[in-house]
């Protein structure tokens, strides 16, 4: 593909490429093969310090309602980011934890709440009253659909400026709502349709089940919109529950949805994602969700909750001790339901 028609994932590679080839002139690296062998890894205070400035637009919980990102959550909030857009299909309680946090200046989603109660409480302050993230504000959101944030983030990833749709023609979505511009085929018949805006985040977050260290990585379960946010971002950062060797993820490579050429930073962090499941290594923690619910009716009671795991916390290790282990046990995975063996030989 040329010009225009050319993905933003092969521009994204192309122009790390080039970067490898300007230090391979004082350093004697090969601009191709020492690319490849390059270490991504990073600690989550790193990743988030480096490549999630104030104002950013970042991409979250891509993977609808599992394997949301809640540890590099949590570490934006410790930082105290501010300004943020944050994108996201069925966006569950992160988004609201990093609104009551005052890192959000507004909001690209098709829901936020808490899925398995119904409305979380900061986000209706936020949108009602005042935006924590800009006091004598409301908290600006652009209602999308998952369907329509899906050809949004497509869009971004093609590199181009919007993508036809029928869908939400008919309701209130596209109303008032600069991501939707009717227009008319060019084609016979010639009939009305919905432009759908490009997004192009300045940060996907995803976490996943393992990669290496250079960024490849394995995941499975349900994707959500993952693969359309990670091709239209400028940067990702990978979160995954463990790391492991180069041969592991070459062994099955179309488990490897995300190449490593597409990865800014690799973190791992085992229970990245508590309370949301992670397949393969934790259930759900519905138990966790209806205590948020419970312990966040006000403003000054998720100051405390958010205290308590947050703030309170340095790291997702001693996360996972305010959880304690008898919980974490319990979490784990009871009945295995593993994948045929896979020959990929001739």
């Amino acid at each position: 593909m040329t010009g225009g028609g050319r993905g933003r994932y092969e521009i994204a590679r192309i122009a790390r490429i080039a970067k490898i080839a300007k230090i391979a002139e004082i350093g004697n690296l090969n601009p191709i093969t020492d690319f490849r062998r390059m270490s991504k890894l990073m600690t989550m205070r790193q990743a988030i310090a480096e490549h999630v400035p104030d104002g950013a637009s970042v991409a979250l919980g891509l993977q609808m309602e599992q394997m949301i990102p809640f540890a590099p959550g949590h570490e934006i909030m410790r930082q105290k980011k501010r300004g943020l857009r944050l994108i996201g299909p069925i966006s569950d309680i992160l988004f609201d934890q990093m609104i009551g946090a005052g890192c959000v200046e507004d909001v690209v989603a098709a829901w936020v709440g808490n899925v398995m109660m119904g409305s979380a409480y900061n986000f209706r302050h936020a949108s009602e009253v005042e935006n924590p993230g800009k006091p004598g504000e409301k908290l600006r959101v652009f209602n999308m659909t998952n369907f329509t944030l899906a050809l949004a983030l497509q869009a971004g990833a093609m590199g181009v400026p919007f993508l036809p749709t029928r869908t939400a023609m008919g309701s209130d979505v596209p109303k008032g709502n600069h991501f939707f511009y009717q227009i008319i085929s060019p084609f016979e018949p010639k009939e009305t349709l919905l432009a759908v805006r490009a997004l192009v985040p300045d940060v996907a977050i995803v976490h996943l089940q393992r990669a290496d260290k250079n960024g490849n990585a394995h995941c499975w379960g349900n994707f959500g919109v993952m693969l359309e946010g990670v091709r239209a971002a400028k940067k990702v950062i990978v979160c995954a529950e463990e790391i492991v060797g180069e041969e592991v993820i070459a062994s099955d490579p179309n488990r490897t949805v995300i190449p490593g050429f597409l990865v800014t930073a690799v973190v791992e962090c085992p229970l990245g994602a508590h309370p949301s499941p992670v397949q393969g290594y934790y259930k759900r923690d519905d138990a966790f969700f209806q205590q948020y619910h419970a312990e966040t009716k006000t403003h000054a009671d998720f100051e405390e909750w958010a205290r308590y795991w947050v703030s309170g916390v340095a790291d997702r290790g001693e996360y996972a001790k305010q959880l304690g282990s008898a919980r974490v046990e319990d979490l784990g995975v009871k009945q295995h339901a593993y994948a045929e063996k896979t020959d990929y030989g001739y």
